[in-house]
């Protein structure tokens, strides 16, 4: 009798199928939900990326009369700014460890528009939107920049020019200076050729000069144009075709590190010429002449003071001895307090105004400014004619209220993200 196998086939129950399916189906959920986030993160991953370096440039972060600033042409004009700000941190470094010059009030000025975004940020959304109200005035007038035009101006910001250098000419202003009357002459017998402008005491500056103090003006100084782009480093006048291109192409190249395009370079001095050309067209029509006084003044620190010094001229004392001895404005006091001639706008208010009202030969009451207290007198008071200097200052003026009642008028909305998105770059390197 043959011998049953001990071994017996095992049997697959309903209930061991039913088991092995549902282990299956937690398998197939457990990959599933791992390809999903995967797939999530991923797809987040590659969204920030689109967002970061595409999405988000085409984000305004300003619009000025319809017209948007995209996050993308903001931030290439910082980068640009900051290039151009160490450039100017480097020169007078050099000047300052070189020279000796004291440079001190310049470095830290730009150390701190560049170490606070906020504020550098803000001065380019400033200036592009100054950009688009006179390219939008520029095209109402017709007024537009050739390509030869753009070409000739990057050229010679390099110091190139294919036709040779221009030679300024100069066109003096036809004026004969009148004879002192006799009154003028026993005010000031000193001499009888005024000074033909204020000293720096009074006189606020018409541009921008880091080492000079901010005084109150009379007018709103007429505002900044954008720096052009300028070669990355000094370098030799380029005298051949050859030699320009070879450095516009290294500074082209310089900036793209910063992903800062040409398109964006030229922008700006094609903004620059269309600014010149509506100065002149919007200044045509100023006038040669202007109303000026000639004035000296004694300058001190407190009314008792001011009042002392009245007194001395009251009682006979000569003002410009007066002036010599106790005025704090070192620079006029030496000349007698002579300011010279000098029209409206060139003064702080309180002084312009107290100026202008006084007759030839009489003496003010204590005049307070932001400098302190005033004795003026006034010398002579005539219309004069403006010399080349003068003449564009008044046309620049006529610009630059122009842009203010633009900025006053025109639909401008800021969108406050943009002070998430101020580049840092390129950093400052000190030792």
């Amino acid at each position: 009798m043959a011998k049953q196998s001990s071994t017996s086939q095992k049997v697959v129950t309903k209930k061991h199928m039913a088991r092995l399916e549902r282990e299956r189906r937690q398998n197939r959920l457990i990959v599933g939900i791992a390809a999903a986030g995967i797939l999530v993160v991923v797809g987040l991953l590659g969204y920030g990326y689109l967002k970061l370096n595409y999405l988000q440039l085409s984000e305004p972060v300003a619009e000025v009369n319809g017209v948007k600033i995209t996050t993308g042409e903001w931030q290439e004009r910082v980068k640009l700014q900051r290039i151009q700000m160490l450039n100017m941190y480097d020169q007078y470094s050099f000047y300052q460890q070189n020279f000796g010059f004291d440079y001190s009030q310049q470095l830290q000025e730009i150390m701190f528009k560049l170490q606070i975004p906020d504020v550098l940020g803000q001065e380019v959304l400033d200036q592009m939107t100054d950009e688009i109200l006179i390219r939008q005035e520029a095209a109402k007038r017709g007024i537009a920049v050739s390509e030869d035009e753009l070409q000739k101006a990057i050229q010679e910001n390099f110091r190139f020019f294919p036709n040779g250098t221009a030679t300024p000419t100069v066109t003096p202003t036809e004026f004969s200076t009148p004879t002192l009357t006799s009154q003028q002459l026993t005010l000031y017998p000193s001499t009888s050729t005024p000074t033909t402008a204020p000293t720096s005491t009074v006189e606020p500056t018409a541009t921008l000069d880091l080492s000079a103090t901010p005084a109150p003006t009379a007018t709103e100084v007429p505002p900044t144009p954008t720096m052009v782009p300028q070669p990355p480093t000094a370098s030799p006048t380029p005298y051949t075709v050859e030699g320009f291109q070879t450095q516009y192409n290294e500074m082209l190249e310089s900036f793209k590190t910063y992903k800062i395009s040409e398109k964006t370079v030229r922008s700006l001095y094609e903004v620059n010429l269309l600014r010149q050309k509506l100065t002149e067209e919007m200044g045509k029509d100023v006038p040669h002449t202007q109303e000026q006084v000639w004035a000296r003044h004694i300058l001190v620190e407190k009314q008792v003071e001011a009042l002392a010094a009245a007194a001395l001229i009251e009682q006979g004392v000569d003002f410009a001895t007066v002036a010599s001895r106790f005025s704090k404005d070192t620079g006029s006091g030496a000349g007698g307090g002579d300011l010279g001639w000098f029209g409206k706008g060139q003064m702080v208010p309180e002084f312009e105004e107290a100026a202008f009202s006084l007759k030839i030969g009489e003496v003010s009451k204590p005049v307070k400014s932001p400098f302190g207290y005033h004795i003026i007198q006034v010398l002579g008071h005539e219309e004069r004619p403006l010399d080349s200097v003068q003449y564009q200052q008044r046309q620049q003026q006529e610009f630059g209220d122009w842009l203010t009642s633009q900025r006053e008028t025109a639909t401008i909305e800021i969108y406050g993200v943009w002070q998430e998105r101020v580049p840092m770059e390129p950093e400052l390197q000190t030792q």
